[in-house]
């Protein structure tokens, strides 16, 4: 089938955009003009493709952060106040916390720029444009080639694509490729690495409903927080310093008091992780059956032991709030694409696409590629579950292991490079080992590691599992034999106990490298990991990579074969718009959720004294008082969320819902449970996102906070009511200002 042709896709989509489905796709800003402008002002909005993006005048693009590297946030204020969730700035706002002084559970208002608290490695960066490069990217490439000759022409173009940008010393160039590779992209960007908080709601108003509320609707959940860019006197990107000032942004966002109504068309402007929309159906099938069920299970085993631990001890809450909700939020997930995937016959769905595809294919090797497939993720099953096993436990939920890959890490630097690589390791591994001991207890740690070594025992085939388990030949003929390993491990382990390992570090690097060898945890590490690395990484890669080029072929194959069907490219952590509606769902039979939920329900949930719907005394007292200020809707409530229809994944946390005239009316931090599998197979039915209301972001900030100062530095705005502002176009200049 071979290679897409030059200029070929965007050929083929300028002949489909009134196919296009309300909230299905995630966009690349630069081509709405010609793909999306159309649909999207018939949708309600009154903007232009170049108010969203433009590289040469502001724009909406130039309001958007990606936060961190792993969640969205937008400047909201002319002196770089940025807007994010709680649960994106949470370890931020943990590492500021301490049991006297727990910012976590008493939230936190600068209430001067100089009381904003320094984050040392966030950073917040910008993008600057978007240029297509797949021509030259792909210059050389012929179907004829191997896997490989392929990858390496690629490569060799994108050196040269990049050595062609002149780039000042804050900026660089990222290319990503799009379709399985057959399209590529380059994103040139702007770093700040001077991020400070500003301010946090109490977590009792930011993770309100906490995990029994997480990933579903009605939700009532504050989760927001607000951040600064810094940069230098002359507002370029600078280190952190004292002699920083605030940065002025090339545009900011306007906030709606006006806010949203069913039907009103919402804009999410982010940075999307991964989506996986054109798999076949034995992928889809894997997914349900193996994959899915696997992981629920292991971080529902660890979940379990370090929830009983957590209601139990207010300090061990502290130490493992974020860790828990980390864990938590894919357990949940994964749980809610199962059902979702089931409830709209994803299967069947896949099934007859891929008959259609086979008849209407003009390549007669469509029905070969199908069953290549169906054979590759055959061969790979029993791998791919095992690869998921080994990452959920040795890596994400046993925390012990997961550390013995930076010591690992540090061994092999004094193998290889000498002593002082290992002094320049050990001095960026310190700060990490802090970070680590900080939240960190052992006892918590050896239940999940009983519990989940046995559990990857009793699953995997036995060649996958370590030597190291059955190696105390005694242990293993005891009922208990996995709690009988964790006692050990962890009673003889050093690196238990942070004094020891601090002690450990500061010894000469041979004689500290030769304790480490004979520790029980490094040998179980490091001999789990080659295992791994042998018998299951490699092999997986290679049949992973076999995977991919038919994924490739396919992705092309399906364009070419559909040319009046819209293909929009997965997500791949870059910038991208995904527009719809504000609108209710019903998920199952006689059940109906309307939009928009309020601070009534907030106090309908209201638990006194409970971990997840407790709520703050001052809070209950406004609403008795009904003192909302300016921050109603039209039934004189304090609206709190609402659900929308566009197409989001995690990456989007904290993108800002920008309505039909380009200010901010919410703030997306979710999707509701049933729709989460929308990464796979979005289906307008169900597939909804959970946004923070902008009033009610700015009721807490101004009435619960007192932190008018803040509100005071915003651009308020009622386009809905402002006389003459839905007949305009334009964003810039359009809305009247209310201090």
């Amino acid at each position: 089938m071979g290679i897409l042709k030059k200029g070929f896709l965007s050929v083929v989509f300028l002949s489909i955009v009134h196919l296009a489905t309300a909230g299905e796709g995630m966009w690349l800003p630069l081509l709405l003009k010609s793909l999306n402008e159309g649909e999207m002002q018939s949708l309600g909005m009154k903007m232009t493709a170049e108010d969203i993006y433009s590289v040469n005048n502001s724009s909406l693009k130039d309001a958007i952060v990606h936060f961190g590297g792993f969640c969205t946030s937008e400047v909201i204020s002319p002196d770089g106040l940025m807007l994010t969730n709680h649960h994106c700035g949470y370890g931020q706002i943990q590492s500021h916390s301490t049991v006297e002084n727990n910012l976590l559970k008493n939230g936190f208002w600068a209430m001067s720029k100089k009381e904003e608290l320094p984050n040392p490695g966030l950073f917040a960066t910008f993008i600057d444009r978007i240029d297509d490069v797949s021509d030259r990217a792909l210059e050389g490439v012929t179907k004829e080639m191997s896997d490989t000759e392929r990858q390496s022409m690629i490569d060799q173009n994108l050196e040269l694509i990049k050595g062609g940008y002149r780039l000042r010393e804050f900026q660089d160039v990222r290319i990503r490729p799009f379709y399985q590779g057959n399209q590529y992209f380059a994103f040139v960007t702007t770093t700040f690495n001077d991020v400070r908080l500003v301010g946090t709601p109490p977590e009792s108003i930011g993770k309100f409903g906490s995990d029994t509320d997480n990933w579903v609707f009605p939700r009532h959940t504050g989760d927001f927080a607000l951040f600064r860019i810094y940069s230098s006197p002359d507002n370029q990107p600078a280190e952190y310093s004292e002699e920083n000032v605030p940065y002025k942004p090339k545009h900011f966002l306007p906030i709606s008091l006006d806010g949203v109504e069913e039907d009103d068309f919402t804009l999410v402007f982010g940075f999307p992780g991964r989506t996986n929309q054109y798999l076949p159906g034995v992928a889809v099938k894997q997914t349900i059956e193996k994959l899915n069920p696997a992981k629920i299970k292991i971080r529902d085993t660890a979940l379990k032991i370090i929830d009983k631990y957590m209601r139990g001890d207010e300090a061990v809450r502290l130490q493992y709030a974020s860790k828990f909700a980390r864990v938590a939020n894919y357990w949940k997930k994964w749980i809610g694409e199962n059902q979702g995937l089931k409830a709209t016959n994803a299967l069947d769905k896949k099934a007859k696409f891929e008959e259609r595809y086979i008849k209407s294919a003009k390549d007669p090797s469509a029905k070969k590629l199908l069953a290549d497939f169906e054979t590759a993720y055959q061969n790979i099953e029993e791998l791919a579950l095992t690869r998921d096993y080994y990452q959920e436990v040795a890596i994400r939920n046993i925390e012990l292991l997961n550390m013995q890959r930076y010591i690992r890490n540090l061994v092999s630097r004094y193998e290889n490079n000498g002593e002082d690589e290992y002094n320049n390791y050990k001095g960026r591994l310190n700060n990490y080992l802090q970070n680590f001991y900080k939240n960190y207890r052992p006892n918590i740690d050896q239940e999940v590691f009983a519990a989940l070594t046995e559990l990857y025992s009793q699953e995997v085939d036995a060649q996958f599992i370590p030597s190291d388990f059955k190696k105390s030949a005694p242990l293993f003929k005891a009922k208990n034999s996995y709690k009988a390993l964790a006692d050990l491990i962890y009673s003889k382990s050093i690196f238990t106990n942070k004094d020891a390992v601090m002690e450990l570090l500061s010894k000469n690097p041979e004689e500290a490298i030769s304790i480490i060898k004979e520790d029980p945890a490094y040998q179980l590490g490091k001999s789990w990991e080659s295992l791994y690395n042998e018998k299951v990484a490699a092999p997986y890669s290679s049949q992973k990579n076999d995977i991919d080029s038919l994924q490739r072929v396919y992705m092309a194959s399906l364009i070419e074969t559909f040319p009046n069907e819209r293909f929009y490219p997965d997500a791949n952590s870059t910038m991208r718009v995904t527009y719809g509606q504000v609108k209710g769902y019903k998920p199952r039979d006689a059940v109906c959720y309307t939009p928009i939920s309020y601070l009534d329900g907030v106090i309908e949930k209201y638990v006194p004294g409970d971990y997840e719907f407790d709520v703050p005394q001052k809070l209950i007292s406004l609403f008795d008082s009904k003192d909302y200020g300016q921050y109603t809707d039209k039934t004189g409530k304090v609206p709190v969320c609402f659900i929308g229809t566009n197409h989001t994944t995690g990456g989007n946390s904290g993108s800002p819902a920008i309505d039909a005239y380009g200010n901010l009316v919410g703030l997306n931090f979710d999707r509701v449970w049933e729709g989460t599998m929308s990464d796979i197979n979005y289906d307008p039915s169900i597939c909804r996102n959970i946004m923070v209301d902008a009033r009610y972001i700015l009721f807490i900030v101004d009435k619960f906070a007192g932190a008018d100062h803040l509100i005071k530095e915003m651009k308020l705005v009622r386009p809905k009511t402002r006389a003459g502002s839905s007949t305009g176009s334009g964003i810039i200049n359009k809305q009247k200002s209310r201090r």
